[in-house]
């Protein structure tokens, strides 16, 4: 078993935790996941490493409390114990040999642009950060984001932190005025990430994409986290997760997904209803 060392609330939905896992945290590369169960009953989760220490054999992990596993495992506390641990799996994000990057993050999504950003810069790599949440309290990570960055903008939909705007509206300026990227990372919402992939064809940038659809076993066997790439499938978890975004079927990727949002309401109500229950005891 898994003991948690550290859990910290970043803002109302997403909480981060650091867990002592050193022989995951041994190979543990940026832009690869772990899967874990919460309990021997518990389904088991993907979930990208948000950062690893080889010498405390650490790995932190970021989630956002949307369903019956996140708020299961939110109810953890420091000291208890997660029942798996399982990695690191996928493929590491291909950072050798570029020099100047723009990563782009949205949301939640924010946790694996993050080391991605970080290997980057301690690469020597030029890296420009841009950041974008609905509003100031759901702001995770600028700090970290900054460290890493030779220029960081934080954008808010709403105009309450940083500038007024979406991710894209940053990239563009930033393209606009000259800067040249050897490529763009985005990670985020399925829906950011197409609209940063269609505005980074238009001035011809490679740009990679994070993909994290519905996952299983994490190894290819299931298909579960299939994703058609250039016309081909592919899956996620053996291919990816980082695939080619001027390739990626966005829309079939977020009709998949949005089958299972019924569901995990559903499941997340019985979850949350149950601790309710729980506690009033």
């Amino acid at each position: 078993m898994y003991q948690i060392l550290k859990k910290k609330a970043l803002n109302p939905t997403v909480t981060m935790m650091v867990v002592k896992a050193p022989m995951v945290a041994r190979k543990a590369e940026p832009g690869q996941f772990i899967i874990l169960r919460v309990d021997e009953d518990g389904e088991r989760m993907p979930l990208t490493i948000a950062d690893y220490d080889r010498e405390n054999g650490t790995i932190t992990i970021i989630f956002q409390i949307v369903g019956a596993t996140t708020e299961a495992l939110n109810h953890k506390e420091e000291g208890e114990f997660i029942q798996d641990f399982v990695g690191p799996l996928g493929k590491a994000t291909e950072t050798e040999g570029l020099k100047k990057v723009a990563v782009v993050g949205g949301g939640v999504g924010c946790a694996i642009a993050y080391p991605v950003a970080k290997k980057l810069h301690e690469q020597g790599c030029e890296v420009h950060s841009i950041v974008g949440f609905r509003n100031k309290d759901l702001v995770i990570l600028e700090d970290e984001f900054k460290n890493a960055s030779a220029k960081m903008l934080l954008m808010t939909d709403d105009g309450s932190y940083g500038e007024k705007g979406l991710v894209t509206d940053a990239l563009r300026k930033l393209i606009e005025s000259g800067e040249q990227y050897d490529e763009v990372i985005a990670i985020g919402p399925l829906i950011m990430m197409k609209f940063v992939c269609a505005l980074t064809k238009q001035f011809g940038i490679k740009t990679m994409v994070s993909m994290n659809p519905i996952m299983v076993d994490g190894t290819g066997m299931c298909g579960g986290c299939r994703l058609t790439v250039g016309g081909k499938t592919k899956f996620a978890c053996v291919d990816g997760p980082d695939f080619d975004g001027h390739e990626v079927d966005f829309d079939e990727a977020m009709a998949r997904g949005a089958s299972y949002k019924p569901f995990e309401r559903k499941a997340h109500e019985e979850i949350c209803n149950l601790y309710k229950m729980a506690d009033q005891a």
